[in-house]
Order: C-alpha cells, then structure tokens, then sequence
C-alpha cells in the first residue's frame, strides 16, 4: 500500500512538473529527453547523459545549477573508493555554494544506482536533495528504493569518459578532515572547472 501511495505521488509530481517545464522560458533544451552535459574536470573530461524521460525535476533542477555557472570551481569533496565520487557543493576553501529549494525525490523511477551513473545526493529527509550529486563507481543496492523507504534518484549515466572517473575514484583522501571533520575527504580535491550543456543533436 505505502508503495502504491509512493507511485502515485511521483506520478503526480511528475505531470505537474512536465506542464510547468513546458511553459518554463528558462528550461534548457526542452524538446530534448536526453540532453547531454560535460564535466570538465582537473583529472579530465566526463560527458553524461541526462534522462529527462525518468527523472525531469531532478534534470531540471540540475540544468539550472548548470546554466548558472554554479557548479564552476567547486571539488569533488567526498571519495570513497568502491562505492562514490561526491561534489558539487563546496568551494576549494570548503564554502558551501548557494541553494535553491530542496527537491522531490525521484529514486522510484525505475533507474538504479549501478556503475557510472550519476545520482542526487542528500541527508535523511528523503525530499532533501538541492546540489550535491554522486558517481557511482560501484552497483550501489543499498541507494536504490526498497520496502524499507526511499532510495537516491539517478538521472543519468557516464557516456564518456569512464577513465576519469575512475582516476577521480583513485585520489588519495583522509580519514579525518581536519578543517571539516570530514572522513573520506581528498587531502588534494580534484577541482571541477565547470559543466557544458552540450549542444542538442
């Protein structure tokens, strides 16, 4: 039952938010379901495709960090060898970026967090998710959604550039950040310059 109740709200939310997108004079490349992103990074480049398709508001709300510069110059401030690469939220000196409101959680939408995916990062509250994005470097079953609660949302895949993330997996980290108190934090965080929409083919 909650399941079903779970379905039906993220139905919901969905069409709500497709009708608004339509009308949205800011959303990029609407016509387009797979739009395609690269990171530029100080380890190399990564593209990745969006699935528009499955998970729109968390796409959405991504492109708009994207399409204001937002991401440019921050870290990827949490590697975990096995398990994620974590950016996008912080400065090199560890300042939090701005936010925009928190989202609605689309882990129900069918996409797992398995190996080069990319997924929305979080704290507990399951609609808590603003910036911080995850690679997967592994097949993650304890993020997807299950009896138990919600899961993480992934909203695309790895399309290019796999050696990189694997060299962003690979960085040296500490076990305890001494300016955060942070573990698993890179002692030199890889830096992501800046993200590109691609352009629409």
């Amino acid at each position: 039952m909650r399941t079903a109740i779970k379905l039906a709200v993220f139905i919901v939310f969905t069409a709500l938010f497709v009708t608004s997108a339509n009308t949205n004079a800011n959303t990029v490349q609407p016509n387009n379901l797979f739009p395609k992103v690269k990171f530029v990074t100080t380890e190399g480049d990564i593209v990745v495709e969006l699935n528009r398709a499955k998970a729109p508001i968390t796409v959405e709300n991504f492109l708009q960090y994207v399409q204001a510069g937002s991401y440019n110059n921050t870290i990827f401030h949490r590697i975990i060898p096995g398990f994620v690469v974590q950016g996008g939220g912080y400065t090199e000196s560890f300042e939090a970026k701005t936010m925009f409101d928190p989202i609605f959680n689309e882990s129900g939408n069918g996409m797992l967090n398995n190996y080069g995916t990319i997924a929305m990062a979080r704290v507990n509250d399951p609609h808590s998710a603003t910036r911080q994005f995850y690679f997967n470097v592994n097949d993650n079953e304890s993020l997807n959604p299950s009896t138990k609660g919600w899961g993480y949302a992934v909203f695309g895949w790895v399309v290019e550039g796999e050696a990189v993330l694997e060299k962003l997996a690979a960085v040296e980290t500490e076990f305890y950040h001494k300016q955060t108190g942070w573990p698993n934090v890179p002692k030199n965080p890889p830096i992501l310059k800046k993200i590109e929409i691609l352009p629409q083919q």
